[in-house]
């Protein structure tokens, strides 16, 4: 379908298409306020297409090494069909997807599918916490740093990460549950920020969760090592690719060259700390779903700022970043806190966007 498209620049015009997104949505901030009805029936139709192009765009690229771990995941595709049944570790609920797509779909079908079930949650979530404003909250989700990196090389994480975030704003408990079970099926890293749900549901002092997060920042800088070491022991070293991602290996730090305190990623999720502390005490916004998920934000990037030395930290810090877009548009769409404030929502998704270019055109 996009095979038109040089594979070198597939990415790139990607990013390009969403930051005609981004601009035209900063244009019409400054056109319609933001209950005019123009501008949310114009916005339920991008919202669809939006949907839609993203999934076929991302889902039908070529399957290639290009993008990372898909060519990996091609390959254990090409096993299950020709030899049925391959040893696997952990993440049952994926490979069992996997094997029963082997019999029935070619593998681009297979890949059309994962990007269709990642992205579609996030839609549905979205409608959920926000109803006819849910665009903002989509479009901030899909324009995240990591999005397309976790819709086309880390696919298990992207996909129980999608699934938990429509986890959490189910009403229904039983529903809840399922999801959770599924989430953590796909991949068991899941089992790190259901934890830290479940630790939110008894203790909700965001003062003190803050804190900690906070005390997190100088206890990785002086005990890094110890810490990582400490993890492993604890139990989350269990499998081979968790102690690929803590401890060194000089295949892997020859692929992952930014190893260390990542000085960047910590600002980058600062902005989500800022938000939500900003709102909560200085604005007194008060709204249970909202505290609970800056709570959850909290530990979970606390657990990787521990960690944040560790090889391919990103993929401990995305346990909490697939959150940041709805932890930042949250209120914006909840109450009206300024004069201007569809303005100030555009502003906020271009500077939020503006990270995800610059970071992707300069290493797509």
């Amino acid at each position: 379908m996009f095979d038109f498209i040089p594979i070198e620049y597939y990415t790139t015009v990607y990013i390009n298409i969403m930051l005609l997104f981004t601009l035209v949505v900063l244009l019409r901030a400054y056109q319609y306020k933001l209950v005019d009805s123009v501008n949310l029936m114009s916005h339920s139709f991008y919202e669809i297409f939006l949907l839609v192009f993203v999934a076929f765009y991302m889902g039908l690229r070529p399957v290639s090494y290009a993008f990372g771990d898909m060519g990996t995941y091609a390959k254990l595709y090409d096993d299950f069909q020709n030899y049925g049944f391959i040893e696997t570790q952990g993440d049952p609920v994926f490979y069992l997807f996997m094997k029963s797509c082997s019999k029935i779909f070619p593998v681009e079908i297979f890949f059309l599918i994962c990007a269709a079930l990642y992205i579609i949650p996030l839609y549905y979530a979205s409608k959920k916490l926000f109803g006819e404003y849910s665009f903002y909250a989509f479009f901030m989700l899909v324009a995240s740093m990591s999005f397309w990196a976790y819709g086309t090389n880390g696919i298990r994480n992207g996909l129980a990460t999608s699934i938990f975030l429509l986890a959490i704003t189910r009403n229904s408990q039983a529903i809840k549950i399922l999801l959770f079970v599924l989430s953590l099926g796909i991949h068991q890293s899941m089992f790190i920020p259901l934890v830290m749900y479940i630790f939110t549901s008894f203790y909700k002092n965001t003062k003190y969760i803050f804190i900690f997060w906070l005390l997190c920042i100088p206890l990785s800088l002086i005990l890094g090592k110890q810490l990582e070491n400490f993890f492993l022991n604890f139990g989350f070293g269990d499998t081979d690719k968790i102690q690929g991602y803590l401890v060194e290996d000089e295949e892997i730090l020859e692929e992952f060259s930014a190893v260390g305190f990542r000085w960047d990623f910590l600002l980058y999720s600062i902005s989500g700390v800022f938000t939500g502390l900003y709102f909560i005490f200085k604005k007194e916004f008060e709204d249970e779903f909202y505290k609970r998920l800056i709570n959850l934000y909290l530990m979970t990037n606390a657990f990787w700022i521990l960690v944040i030395r560790a090889n391919f930290s990103n993929r401990f810090a995305y346990l909490s970043w697939f959150l940041l877009g709805v932890v930042i548009i949250y209120p914006f769409l909840k109450r009206v806190f300024f004069k201007e404030q569809h303005q100030i929502i555009g502003k906020i998704i271009l500077a939020y966007f503006l990270f995800t270019y610059v970071l992707m055109i300069f290493t797509a």
